[in-house]
């Protein structure tokens, strides 16, 4: 166990973020890179500003590269099969897209709000301060053991696998996937600069190769020489009387299709791990998650119509190829197929960059709040100016995850385990950011000022599609329809509830039944770094008898 926590520190502790107090503690109150700004703006958290190097086009392809991986290629054939038409299908990738940009609002009130690095936990610890500092010990169980980037490595190396001719065994497929990973590590352990150069250059390149989607399409659509589809293969998706032709309107197959589309968004609050990197948090942050999330938006909506445009529904629904391979082929014949292989698979690699940048200051954030055992080693920056100790730990975990589990179940299990633990995480902070609007907050001393304010509506519609995602996995599946062919339908989302309860025992032993045995407290101090950050360190001071 760590040495930390004090169960019995002031009340005024409480009163402000958990480290809104750092920068007033530092040195006497003056931090070397502080200005007089209050800590709801640009220099709330006490970082170098040397270390400050993700300005808006960078955190912009954070949250680009993390919501597009590989799923846009393959994910709107998934979406018609449960809506049954194609009218249908952009509708719920319309809700999809609401469920997005309103999670976007409540992700950037937050995050102006509390402007440093470590996302959710910074708002969780925040919102639910009692018992004092249980919920970052349960959500550090989230982010250490179910934050893992195995699912892209993955994808990455079947695609890499497949554009190569070579045979995609399991062997060779956990070798690639491990490389990726050692790839991604090494480059974002030893240069943050070269790293974020790496995620904005693939972020370019993804976003060029579906944009040369949709003017493809539209394209065919217009009839330009070069673009004409096989009679063949011409489609009719748009034609008078198709656009709504079987729509499915059963509740089970439309939940399938927005739990897909939903999940298909992930990945709009992934800058706001990084917070404390941005050169100037509150405003990069107000530019770049509307930027990146309304470009998603539109790359989304005309790539499914492209695809619409030119495979017919019938082949969507009947191949077993993903509808960006069938896509290609009307257009420019099966020999295209390679270069469709190596496009998702640079794109899957930016989504893998992209995962492993903000999971590793995720584990970051948690050691500088003094949480964690050998939390001084997690918090450092040393020796290359980059997270390298939370780089490794998410390496390790990832890779464990690739290796281990067998095919089958066991994977598919492990993908959802990742998944489920969001949209908890998610329905707790909308739920907070609301009792934060109300006038009620103030009587229990909340001081809530955001630099920007969420349309109350938008995160009560965050709030209730949250709560569906985290109660669908309970629900029942259609016969022939379940994710497992062995394992419980629900099994994930239990697994997960019980190793972030784990947490709580934690809490507990560390929090309270050690100090009380040991007839100490925890006082709460805060240092600075060789690297120039702050990290809290708890020591124990005799408990005085009453």
């Amino acid at each position: 166990m760590s040495d930390s926590i004090d169960s019995e520190l002031p009340d005024d502790s409480e009163r402000q973020p958990f480290l809104s107090t750092v920068v007033d503690e530092i040195d006497g109150g003056k931090s070397n890179d502080r200005n007089d700004e209050d800590v709801t703006g640009e220099s709330f958290d006490a970082v170098p500003i040397a270390r400050r190097q993700i300005g808006v086009i960078s955190a912009v392809f954070l949250i680009f590269n993390r919501i597009i991986g590989s799923g846009i290629y393959a994910t709107p054939a998934v979406i018609l099969k449960a809506s049954g038409s194609v009218g249908m299908s952009l509708v719920v990738w319309t809700v999809g897209a609401l469920v997005a940009a309103a999670g976007t609002a409540v992700y950037i009130e937050l995050g102006t709000g509390l402007p440093r690095s470590g996302g959710e936990k910074n708002y969780l610890e925040y919102i639910y301060r009692r018992p004092r500092f249980f919920a970052t010990c349960m959500y550090s169980m989230y982010a250490l053991f179910l934050c893992f980037s195995s699912a892209n490595c993955v994808v990455f190396a079947e695609y890499v696998l497949n554009a190569f001719s070579i045979p995609p065994t399991r062997l060779n497929t956990r070798f690639v996937a491990v490389l990726s990973l050692t790839f991604a590590g090494i480059l974002h352990g030893t240069s943050v600069r070269w790293g974020l150069r790496a995620q904005n250059a693939l972020g370019f390149f993804k976003l060029g190769v579906l944009l040369s989607i949709a003017c493809a399409g539209a394209l065919a659509i217009a009839g330009a020489p070069g673009f004409r589809v096989d009679p063949s293969h011409a489609s009719h998706n748009f034609d008078k009387g198709e656009v709504w032709k079987d729509t499915r309107l059963q509740a089970n197959a439309l939940i399938n299709a927005l739990y897909a589309v939903i999940w298909s968004f992930a990945g709009y609050s992934n800058a706001n791990y990084a917070l404390s990197e941005a050169k100037e948090p509150v405003r990069t942050l107000k530019r770049a998650a509307p930027l990146a999330v309304f470009s998603v938006t539109l790359v989304y909506m005309l790539v499914n119509i492209a695809y619409f445009a030119v495979v017919p529904k019938e082949e969507i629904l009947d191949s077993n190829h993903i509808v960006a391979a069938l896509f290609f082929r009307n257009l420019f014949g099966a020999a295209t197929e390679k270069t469709l292989s190596i496009a998702i698979a640079l794109s899957t690699l930016g989504n893998i960059l992209s995962g492993m940048f903000s999971q590793a200051r995720l584990v970051q954030e948690l050691g500088r709040e003094g949480i964690l055992p050998h939390s001084v080693f997690f918090a450092s920056s040393k020796p290359f100016g980059a997270p390298l100790a939370g780089i490794t730990w998410q390496y390790t975990i990832s890779c464990l995850v690739v290796l281990a589990p067998p095919p089958g179940d066991a994977y598919t299990f492990t993908l959802n385990l990742a998944s489920y633990p969001l949209a908890l995480i998610n329905a707790l902070i909308a739920a907070g950011l609301l009792f934060l609007h109300t006038r009620t907050s103030a009587s229990f001393g909340y001081t809530w000022k955001a630099p920007f304010c969420a349309w109350t509506p938008a995160i009560s519609f965050f709030f209730l599609s949250n709560v569906f995602l985290a109660v669908v996995p309970f629900v029942p599946p259609e016969k022939g329809k379940a994710e497992y062919e062995h394992l419980p339908y629900f099994l994930h989302a239990v697994v997960a509830l019980v190793i972030i309860a784990l947490g709580g025992v934690y809490w507990y032993v560390w929090c309270v039944l050690r100090p009380a045995h040991g007839g100490y407290v925890l006082e709460r101090k805060v240092v600075v770094q060789e690297d120039g950050f702050s990290r809290n360190v708890f020591l124990r001071e005799p408990r005085l008898s009453e």
